[in-house]
């Protein structure tokens, strides 16, 4: 239903690359190309700057671009507005998801809503909290489910469901033996923590600064870009880590990792849904309620 051209033109905007919004596509270079100059023709301006390999968008596409996001949505709407008269659901969903919830929670649930609505087609961006909620503010993704405490005004955010922070370490590691450890205890432990801009990061951060601990006073061995990756290194090292609890349940089950408990500090935070301010798309509508509903069953 959105014109083509349009399409085109936002795909080469967003990658500021022909050839890959080529591939994206599924369309040759020269059809991206000659949409764009039909484009280019009808407005009389040019929209793209091709400076030698690079393509940045001009005055006339940075316009061009804000107007067809703008008419993208609508589109959406209409299109879900529409099918629901025929009592049909149809279209894409452009998602976007903390790595640790893309890992371990909403692989099984999406399986379970495509299923049911098989005229939706979900498209998944899996990044760290602070890249979800920028696709989000990019207008890349509608709806995103994150970690972390922290809030942006230009962000709305609904409670999805509870999570537990635990340090854990491999079981071959001497602290395995220890049921619990002083917060203050934390200071001699060698750490394995998220990278800058993860949300578990930020809420281990913020629940030790209420312990008069700052992230500058632990003794961190490394700081890695993925949980697996953490506890992939957990076992062969003496460190210890903060995981989500939804991370390890495979590895406390099979007893290749232990939790130690903290006195008095227990880690909790929610995992959040984030959508632009205003009307929620309905699509986006649709999959928060459906997994609202089955996250638990």
């Amino acid at each position: 239903m959105f014109d083509f051209r349009l399409k085109v033109f936002y795909t080469v905007a967003r990658r500021l690359n022909f050839t890959k919004a080529a591939e994206e596509l599924l369309i040759s270079q020269p059809a991206v190309t000659k949409h764009i100059k039909e484009l280019e023709s009808q407005f009389n301006l040019a929209l793209f700057d091709r400076r030698g390999n690079k393509v940045l968008l001009s005055p006339a596409g940075e316009i061009l671009l804000k107007h067809t996001e703008a008419m993208q949505e609508i589109y959406r709407q209409v299109e879900f507005d529409l099918n629901q008269l025929n009592h049909t659901l149809k279209g894409v969903l452009h998602v976007g998801s903390s790595t640790s919830i893309t890992q371990y929670i909403l692989p099984p649930l999406l399986a379970r809503f495509h299923s049911i609505h098989q005229e939706v087609k979900v498209e998944l961006l899996s990044g760290n909290t602070e890249q979800i909620e920028q696709a989000l503010l990019d207008k890349k993704i509608e709806v995103g489910v994150v970690e972390g405490k922290s809030k942006r005004r230009e962000i709305h955010y609904t409670p999805f469901l509870k999570d537990e922070i635990v340090l854990v370490c491999s079981s071959k590691n001497p602290l395995s033996k220890k049921e619990e450890v002083r917060p203050e205890e934390l200071r001699k432990i060698p750490l394995l923590l998220r990278e800058p801009g993860s949300g578990t990061l930020e809420v281990i951060a913020d629940a030790l600064k209420q312990e008069g601990i700052r992230l500058a006073d632990l003794d961190i061995e490394m700081q890695l870009g993925s949980t697996e990756a953490i506890k992939s290194y957990l076992q062969h090292s003496d460190c210890a880590a903060f995981l989500s609890i939804h991370a390890i349940l495979k590895e406390l089950e099979s007893g290749t990792l232990k939790v130690i408990e903290i006195k008095k500090l227990p880690i909790h935070r929610h995992f959040y849904f984030i959508t632009p301010q205003g009307p929620e798309s309905g699509l986006a509508s649709l999959l928060i309620r459906f997994l609202v509903r089955n996250h638990n069953v």
